[in-house]
């Protein structure tokens, strides 16, 4: 015994290691708890209040969300501007409508009642819409006998909510409810209106105050916190004590600097906590009194602490037990362990027994032979997943008996003197031709005809056309490249680039040191730097995986995207291959693509 537990045998000095690495801080731990105890308590009161409160937040702020999720609706919702515009142009006077009015009307009334059915709350309850147009004309999801919309034009924020421009909104904040079946519960409520876009009227959108005021009380009596909503004049909104709304809260102004999640009211100590909404400067503020959580930490803490002193003995008494059985096979196993890391995974531990070290040997033999037999398949898994991947990119229907009916049509129109319709469609035939081949690499000048009968169709459809040209070096114009890989660019470039607006794109392509640098341009609106990085980002480290499963949200030329654009290529060329992006806000937006020149392109890469 002596000789197998001396001061120079392994498990002698294991045992003095563990005494002084363990046992010794243990002791210290003990002696400086409990000066520890007193700032780490407060910590983690302040920080369970913030956490607490965070999850309130989280509520309030999906409530006062939902109110401006109604506002952006009725705002942008074409069908009701237009049936608000068409009112706006008759007089006030709607008491004999006509069908087609009567009609429109319901229409607006419908989305009214779904979209504040879709943006209720947890708590189901509803929010209150007034769309008041300035020839005195209004659509409510509410009965007129309840309020009388009308009433709102004496408001004294009326003038504000005119002047506003855009998504603006004004927060009314806490008044009486005018709701006659809804004053008993709630007497007061929130408000948050804004100016039609045409600025031919103003929505109002209402929510009871008792759709948070409720949510307070919850947790007041279940935690024993008590929140409060306050104005950016830290005036009370929403409090559990429905009496105290509208009084001010001058608790925030009064923090000592030198601890300032400490307050007193009432000569009582509250851990206060506090976190403020972006969209409209209200404050959610939460009141503990300090003793109670201190109290509830601090009893955490004792728990905690004889539990961790209790296991820690346990567990040397069983440590100091176990350790001569254990040396020798974990030895043996760390000896594998270091001839695997320096890349042996031929040897094995040969580790056997009932115990858990003979299993742990075993299991990790058998966890090698799986490695070894894994590394093999992950091998041949690749390889066919890299051939599945850009077989996936370029798949792409191939209906031939379209392509024939195509033409056809195409000779009608044209036989009957529709020349611009007959070029539309002999565009779409040879996009369509391109689609139905099997070849996965075209010449580079055919892939520039696809992009140009791409153009042709798109002018077409566009208000303002956009003017694509080319310079593309004779030395590279019988370079084979993969098939619709310029037309995405392309495509982005018109639809974020210019929206519906005239300008032009510039595609270049020319020799480079090796490489064929193909350069697409335009002068469209382009990207601010936090635009641009975070597509750089989402360019350059993409997963593959995400890349493939992209393209099935929309289908149609326009489902590849840059993303998988440059997953493609970066698969085709591998490493050498590299994208280049980089946009100016007002000036365009450039994509540059590098691409090693090959000798011979395998067309089952």
């Amino acid at each position: 015994m002596k000789t197998k537990y001396s001061i120079k045998s392994f498990r002698g000095k294991l045992t003095v290691a563990l005494i002084v690495c363990i046992l010794i801080p243990a002791l210290l731990t003990l002696f400086i708890y409990n000066y520890l105890t007193r700032d780490a308590v407060k910590d983690q009161a302040v920080l369970n209040a913030q956490q607490t409160l965070q999850l309130v937040d989280g509520h309030v702020t999906g409530t006062l969300k939902n109110m401006l999720y109604i506002l952006n609706f009725i705002q942008y919702d074409t069908g009701m501007n237009m049936t608000f515009q068409d009112f706006s142009l008759k007089s006030g006077d709607m008491s004999n409508p006509s069908y087609e009015e009567f009609r429109a009307r319901q229409e607006v009334l419908i989305k009214l009642e779904t979209i504040t059915g879709a943006a209720e709350t947890s708590a189901g309850e509803k929010s209150f819409v007034t769309v008041f147009l300035n020839n005195g004309t209004y659509f409510t999801n509410y009965w007129i006998s309840d309020y009388d919309p009308t009433r709102l034009l004496k408001e004294s924020w009326l003038n504000k909510v005119r002047s506003l421009k855009g998504i603006e909104s004004y927060w009314v904040g806490e008044s009486p409810t005018p709701f006659l079946q809804d004053k008993a519960d709630s007497p007061y409520q929130l408000t948050v209106a804004r100016s039609l876009s045409s600025q031919n009227g103003f929505i109002v959108v209402t929510i009871l105050e008792r759709q948070i005021g409720n949510y307070f009380k919850e947790l007041a009596k279940s935690q024993g916190q008590e929140i409060i909503l306050l104005d950016k004049d830290d005036r009370i909104l929403s409090h559990a004590d429905v009496s105290k709304i509208g009084e001010a809260f001058p608790y925030l102004k009064e923090q000592n600097p030198k601890s300032p999640e400490i307050v007193q009211i009432d000569h009582q100590n509250y851990l206060i906590s506090k976190r403020e909404f972006p969209m409209n400067g209200w404050k959610l503020v939460s009141l503990i009194p300090y003793s109670q959580a201190v109290g509830t930490i601090n009893g955490i803490f004792e728990n905690v602490f004889t539990l961790q002193v209790v296991s820690f003995i346990l567990f040397f008494i069983l440590l100091m037990v176990a350790i001569r059985a254990f040396t020798r096979p974990l030895v043996k196993l760390d000896k594998v362990a270091t001839s695997i890391q320096q890349g042996n995974l031929h040897v094995r531990s040969a580790i056997r027994g009932e115990d858990e070290i003979g299993r742990l040997g075993k299991s990790f033999d058998q966890m090698l032979d799986h490695i070894s037999e894994m590394i093999i398949e992950v091998t041949h898994t690749q390889a066919r997943k890299r051939k599945a991947e850009l077989d996936m990119l370029q798949a792409q229907i191939n209906p031939h008996f379209l392509f024939n009916v195509l033409n056809s049509i195409r000779m009608k129109v044209l036989g009957r003197g529709d020349r611009e319709s007959a070029d539309m469609i002999s565009s779409l035939s040879k996009l369509m031709r391109m689609t139905i081949q099997d070849k996965a690499y075209i010449l580079l000048h055919d892939e520039v005809d696809i992009v140009m009968d791409y153009m042709k169709l798109m002018n077409m459809r566009q208000k303002e056309k956009v003017t694509l040209e080319t310079y593309i070096d004779a030395d590279v114009f019988l370079e084979r490249v993969p098939r619709f890989f310029l037309q995405p660019i392309i495509e982005n470039a018109l639809i974020h680039g210019f929206n519906q607006q005239a300008g032009t794109i510039t595609l270049e392509a020319q020799l480079d040191e090796g490489y064929i640098r193909i350069s697409v341009r335009d002068n469209g609106q382009g990207m601010n730097p936090i635009t641009l990085e975070r597509l750089r980002s989402k360019l350059f480290a993409l997963p593959v995986e995400t890349a493939l499963i992209e393209p099935d949200k929309k289908k149609g030329f326009s489902s590849i995207g840059l993303p998988n654009v440059n997953e493609r290529m970066r698969m085709t060329f591998g490493e050498a291959y590299r994208m280049e992006v980089d946009s100016e806000e007002g000036v365009g937006t450039s994509v540059t693509l590098l691409i090693p020149k090959q000798e011979e392109v395998q067309e089952d890469v």
